[in-house]
């Protein structure tokens, strides 16, 4: 499955964000009349949004779902439409505008995250007596190229020879590997990584804790596929086979890690004249993966380590031999925003905790998110926050809520580059993200910048539009519980309303904006997954 990219009883970890009392003129209001909210459209010079955006929600495909919406003025704050707004809904990915916000602003566009190899003993010539230690720095993006350098440079400050152990610090963070309410059905997909403040992404820096499982279909139908792994050190045990299908007779491989440990079952089929098929497959303990990885390198560069792998804090005393650094924070942006990166989220949560209160945990990191939100005028008693991604259904959120913050974060001085993170409607990759192949060919395309939020019974869609007349809108329309086919046709119509002002509307629902159809359609990934998030998944 390639993809473009960027160069439950509710556990204590919860944290409720609960955004303190709202600074606009509609803070913990009752949601406006239809007549108030008819006349403020008029007085925008705008007298058929209300009956536009309503007709669109009237489709029938919005049936059984509860749907939140709320558009408003960027620079006022005047509410020109509102449905819903005060629903309790499940957020998905548009939670990542919440946590990215804090992270912002408590972490700053700068900040780099290290990885640091120390010597913890005497050195006597070209030997170390005692342990080599890498240390994570909370570093989502490192590669295995990285660890490479690495151990170039540890080679090249003379040391050859290890007398004790390789061992993996990753205490800057807690042991809590996997977040709250996370379905264990989803843990072997690349979206549901474990998080840990020493991992490994084995491909362009934005994948940690999986390693890459590619299947070659063989010269003839009925032969089993050939398998590779990547990074070959990567620790997970393969056990059955995908066969080889014939010509045209399609796509039925699963790559699946079972629970709880690192064999990894293969079955299905692919067709002969399928191309390579690459797989991103969790691996557990990343900690332990990245080490195996690095022991691997500094092998290749002459130094020998003597004894195994431990897992455990450097001692106090030991001494930096290399160090790498990630690139900016502000960079690491758009690969987690416009893909709609889980793990990073997390990891974000974490290291946000950890400069707030000196504690690198969900526990901390959610109430740093939650005091930071509260504090930009947020009702955070209407919102909970599960975890930093949205992956978990225990995360609750309001159309209203998200729209408060949406609008405060556009006097933060990072916004600039937060908003060039977000996906951009219509746009191709890797500036499009998750709304490459949406609103193409309409008045949204190009214009609406807006973070995406999909699983499955959800969809949901959270950023700004600029009207005809060059008004800067807020838009957030949160569907939570469809059974039938995604609503997501109707938050594009809305998108393309808004964008295009009253001659839009009667590309509505009947007519919805082009949606480009997902690769690979036979596919499909977990019942908890982001469809926006890799785009081969067309049940959920």
């Amino acid at each position: 499955m390639p993809r473009t990219r960027y160069r439950l009883l509710v556990p204590a970890v919860t944290a409720a964000l609960t955004l303190g009392a709202l600074g606009t003129a509609h803070a913990g209001a009752p949601a406006a009349a239809p007549a108030a909210a008819a006349q403020a459209a008029a007085q925008d010079g705008d007298p058929t949004l209300r009956a536009d955006l309503d007709r669109i929600l009237a489709d029938p495909r919005a049936a059984g779902a509860r749907a939140g919406v709320v558009v408003e003025d960027a620079d006022t704050g005047q509410v020109l439409y509102e449905h819903q707004a005060d629903e309790h809904l499940l957020p998905a990915s548009t939670l990542k505008t919440f946590t990215s916000a804090a992270a912002l602003h408590h972490l700053g566009t700068d900040r780099r995250f290290g990885t640091d190899v120390l010597a913890a003993g005497a050195r006597h010539g070209a030997v170390l007596d005692g342990d080599l230690v890498l240390r994570g720095g909370g570093d989502f993006s490192l590669q295995p190229a990285d660890l490479d350098a690495l151990a170039a440079r540890v080679a090249a400050s003379g040391v050859r020879t290890v007398t004790g152990r390789l061992t993996a610090d990753d205490t800057r963070y807690d042991a809590e590997r996997l977040g709250s309410g996370w379905s264990w059905d989803d843990l072997s997909y690349d979206y549901a990584p474990q998080i840990s403040a020493l991992t490994l992404s084995p491909t362009d820096g934005d994948a940690m804790d999986t390693a890459v499982v590619t299947l070659t279909p063989a010269a003839r139908a009925g032969d089993p596929a050939t398998v590779t792994v990547t990074p070959a050190e990567a620790p997970i045990h393969l056990t059955g086979q995908v066969t080889t299908g014939a010509p045209g007779s399609g796509y039925s491989a699963s790559v699946l890690r079972r629970e709880g440990g690192n064999e990894v079952v293969l079955s299905g089929s692919l067709a002969a004249d399928n191309g390579p098929d690459t797989n991103l497959v969790t691996v557990d303990d990343p900690t332990g993966y990245t080490a195996a990885v690095f022991r691997a390198a500094l092998a290749r560069h002459g130094v020998r380590v003597l004894h195994g792998t431990a897992e455990q804090a450097a001692p106090a005393g030991a001494c930096v031999l290399a160090h790498h650094d990630s690139v900016p924070l502000g960079e690491l942006l758009k690969p987690f925003l416009k893909e709609s990166n889980n793990g990073i989220a997390e990891h974000l949560v974490k290291e946000t905790g950890l400069q707030v209160s000196g504690e690198g945990s969900w526990a901390a990191g959610l109430k740093a998110v939650s005091d930071y939100v509260r504090g930009k005028g947020v009702d955070t008693s209407q919102i909970r926050q599960a975890d930093g991604s949205g992956l978990t259904r225990y995360d609750q959120v309001t159309a209203r809520q998200t729209a408060v913050l949406l609008r405060a974060v556009r006097s933060e001085p990072w916004f600039a580059t937060w908003y060039d993170a977000l996906p951009v409607a219509g746009v191709p990759e890797p500036e499009g993200g998750t709304l490459a192949n949406r609103m193409r060919g309409t008045a949204a395309a190009g214009n609406l910048h807006a973070k995406t939020g999909s699983m499955t019974g959800v969809t949901a869609l959270a950023g700004y539009v600029t009207a005809p007349d060059g008004r800067r809108l807020i838009l957030v329309a949160d569907f939570d519980g469809y059974l039938g086919s995604s609503p997501r046709p109707l938050q594009d119509a809305v998108a393309v309303r808004l964008a295009g002002g009253p001659a839009a509307a009667a590309r509505s629902a009947a007519a919805p904006p082009r949606t480009l159809p997902a690769p690979h359609p036979a596919k499909t990934r977990g019942p908890g997954a982001d469809p926006d998030r890799c785009a081969l998944r067309p049940a959920c």
